[in-house]
Parts: structure tokens; C-alpha cells; sequence
């Protein structure tokens, strides 16, 4: 039967078919209900965050060169001011998205209207769409944070991540900045870069695409494991802030068999041992 035989068109057909599979757009959500929030995909939609899993600043002690310079870029960014994209890379535990979220919070204490937009990963294919739904909010500002971010030999996602840090001719938003957080200062396994440079054609082009990723980013803070000494002072920090009151030589000699039975010393240790202690002591960390 002939289109004209009053049967439906095949191109017709196609097309409707194709418009129910393609998901529509996703929608501007009131970026005034909630100063932080999360990107999800299948269906694409930013979901607010009404309260954020943070610390505060002033605890994140032993960091101090890291926390200045993200305070003060966070803080040019929130004035409107040129401000860099920054990666903060190096030992687990020692208070990397930490400090992106505190940081955060001690500008939006100050008055600073920025929203904090997190993007996981395994999410980074959707970067693209996510930028042009907060390109089309240029009366907000946006920290678009991408915690734990790594790549293996095989990854194409990172090639997603430069809709990011270059924009391409569109260029990154003006209201959008981007901070992320890796154990890896180039984003990649060393054993990997290495091999790659020795099984190529071109060693010095192997790896260069991906490598010089890390160089897009403006800002590069470095974590080092901490001193003992510097994970005395995390926790006494902590017990101050929340009024526990304990001798010294019982806080020393407990804290450091806590973090010989872990095989390792970093603020995320302090940390641990600082609930198990508070739970011990009955102090409640609710509303502190």
C-alpha cells in the first residue's frame, strides 16, 4: 500500500519512533531551591542536595598551602572575577573532596552565590549536556565538582572531560568552573604511561593526549601523607570542636595504636578513630 492509500509514511514512522526514543531535553530545575546539587542521567535532571556531608574548614588541618589558594580562587570565581580550574591530587584519606565541599561552604558563609553541581565519572559521556543546561543559567554560578577522577589505558572518557577544561570553539561557561579530585597527578596509572611509551611508534605522542590533561587545569594542589604529629593535631582538632574532653597520653597512646592496626596515618584515619572515640564517650556529633 502506497503512502497516498492513506497508510502512514515509512519516513514518518521512523521519525516518530526515533522521537520517543531520544529523551527530551533535560529541564532547568529552580537553581534558588538548594545550594548544591546532583547530575544523574537516564533520564538527565539535576537533583537537589538539601544537606551536604561536609566538615568544617577549620578542621581540615595539616593542608593549609591547599586550602588558601582553593579559598582564594573559589573566592575570585564567586565575584565574577577570572578564576582556574583546579585538580587536587595526591594521598587517599588526607581531605581532597573534602576541602573542595568546605571550601564551598565558607563562601557561600560569606555571602558567595555559587552552587556546588556534582558529576560523577562514570557520568562524564553526559558533560556536554550538563554544561549547556548551566550555560543556560548565567545568573548562577556553578563549582562542578568530579570527585576520585582517573582514567585506565582503555578509557575513552576523559576525552569528555575537555568539553570541560577547553570547551571547544564554544568555549567553557563563564559562570561554570571545575574542580576534581585524583589519587594520580596525571589522571592515569604511571605503570600505563610507561608502557605505552615503550611499546609505541612515537613514544613522546603515546601518551601526550592523555597526560597533558592534567595540564589543562590551572591549579594543581598537591596531598602528601601526613606526620604523626599532623594526625595528633587532626584528632585533637576534632575534640576540641566537639567538647570531648580526654588527658593527652590516653589520646596519643590510643591514637596511634588505632592507626597501626589500619597499616596507615591520613586525616580520614583521624577521622575514624575520632567517631569510634566521641561513640565511647557518648558525645554526639548531631547539631555540633
Amino acid at each position: 500500500m502506497s503512502p497516498g492509500d492513506g497508510a502512514p509514511d515509512p519516513l514518518e514512522r521512523i521519525a516518530a519512533a526515533l522521537e520517543r526514543l531520544s529523551p527530551a531535553p533535560a529541564r532547568a530545575p529552580d537553581f534558588t531551591a538548594a545550594d548544591a546539587w546532583l547530575w544523574h542521567t537516564d533520564p538527565d535532571r539535576l537533583a537537589p542536595v538539601a544537606e551536604v556531608s561536609r566538615v568544617d574548614l577549620a578542621l581540615l588541618l595539616g593542608i593549609d598551602r591547599a586550602r588558601d589558594t582553593l579559598l582564594a580562587n573559589t573566592r575570585r570565581f564567586a565575584r565574577g572575577l577570572p578564576a582556574n580550574n583546579a585538580l587536587l591530587w595526591g594521598a587517599r584519606g588526607m581531605g581532597k573532596s573534602s576541602l573542595v565541599k568546605a571550601v564551598h561552604a565558607a563562601v557561600l558563609a560569606e555571602g558567595g552565590a555559587v552552587k556546588l553541581v556534582e558529576l560523577l565519572r562514570e557520568d562524564l559521556p553526559s558533560v556536554g549536556r550538563l554544561l549547556a543546561l548551566l550555560r543556560a543559567a548565567p545568573a548562577h554560578r556553578f563549582l562542578l565538582f568530579c570527585d576520585d577522577l582517573s582514567f585506565s589505558h582503555d578509557d575513552e572518557h576523559y576525552k569528555s572531560l575537555k568539553a570541560v577544561l577547553d570547551g571547544g570553539i564554544e568555549g567553557r561557561p563563564e559562570n561554570v568552573l571545575f574542580y576534581a579530585t585524583s589519587n594520580r597527578r596525571h589522571l592515569m596509572p604511571r605503570d600505563m604511561i610507561e608502557n605505552e611509551r615503550s611499546t609505541a611508534i612515537t613514544p613522546s605522542e603515546a601518551v601526550e593526549e592523555k597526560v597533558s590533561l592534567s595540564d589543562r587545569f590551572g591549579l594543581w594542589l598537591g596531598f602528601h601523607p601526613c606526620s604523626q604529629d599532623e594526625y595528633l593535631a587532626m584528632i585533637r582538632g576534632y575534640c576540641a570542636a566537639y567538647g570531648l574532653s580526654i588527658d593527652d597520653e590516653t589520646l596519643r597512646a590510643e591514637a596511634i595504636e588505632w592507626q597501626a592496626t589500619r597499616g596507615s596515618r591520613s586525616g580520614r584515619v583521624a577521622w575514624q578513630f575520632f567517631l569510634d572515640l566521641a561513640g565511647r564517650h557518648g558525645i554526639s556529633l548531631k547539631g555540633a
